[in-house]
C-alpha cells in the first residue's frame, strides 16, 4: 500500500533519532496483535463508515486499555486525525521492514501445515541465512490445508515445497498423460 511507506518511513526516522527503534517496533507489534487477534478492531481500523473523529475517541479508549504510550501512541493519533488507520496493519510491516534492513537483517515469512518447533525455525533461519547472507527473521503462520512441508517467502522469491502444491502438481501431470 502506498500510502503507508511514508508514514512509516517518518515513524522510522523519528524512532531513529530518539534511538527508541526497537521500543516502537515492540508498540508497534503489540497494536498489530491486538488487530490480528480482534476481528472488531481490524474492522474499526478498516471501516470507511466510522467517522475519523470517532476512531480517534475509540483509539484513545484503545491505547490505554492496551497500556500504548509515548511514540507509538503519537503516531497512532496522528494516523487517526488523518483518516489513515484503514493502513495501520501496511504500516506496521513497512515499519518492521526498515527496522530489519537498518539491523542488516531481512524478513522471510513460513506458512506450515502445523506450527514449527523452535529448533526447526532455528534450523530454517541458519539454512536461510546461508543463502542469503543476512540474518533472517521469520514470521511464521500456519495454514493446515498445507498438508505438509512449507511455504517460504524471502523477499520476491518464493520456495513451495508443501504437499497441497506436489499433490495439485501431481494431478495436473496426470491429466495431461491421460
Amino acid at each position: 500500500m502506498q500510502i503507508a511507506r511514508p508514514y512509516a518511513q517518518a515513524l522510522f526516522d523519528l524512532a531513529k533519532d530518539d534511538k527508541s527503534v526497537e521500543k516502537v517496533e515492540k508498540g508497534l507489534d503489540a497494536v498489530g496483535r491486538l488487530a490480528d487477534e480482534s476481528g472488531d478492531f481490524a474492522r474499526f481500523l478498516r471501516s470507511p463508515v466510522i467517522r475519523a473523529e470517532d476512531k480517534a475517541v475509540a483509539l484513545e479508549r484503545v491505547l490505554k486499555e492496551a497500556k500504548v504510550d509515548g511514540t507509538v501512541a503519537n503516531f497512532l493519533r496522528v494516523v487517526a486525525a488523518n483518516g489513515r488507520l484503514f493502513a495501520l496493519p501496511a504500516t506496521i510491516k513497512a515499519f518492521r521492514e526498515l527496522a530489519a534492513t537498518a539491523r542488516g537483517e531481512i524478513s522471510a515469512e513460513v506458512t506450515s501445515a502445523t506450527p514449527l518447533s523452535a529448533a526447526q525455525l532455528k534450523t530454517l533461519a541458519e539454512t536461510l541465512k546461508e543463502k542469503v547472507g543476512k540474518t533472517v527473521t521469520l514470521k511464521e503462520h500456519v495454514d493446515p490445508s498445507l498438508i505438509g512441508g512449507l511455504v517460504v517467502k524471502v523477499g520476491s522469491r518464493m520456495i513451495d515445497s508443501s504437499l497441497k502444491t506436489k499433490l495439485a502438481a501431481m494431478k495436473v501431470a496426470m491429466k495431461e498423460v491421460g
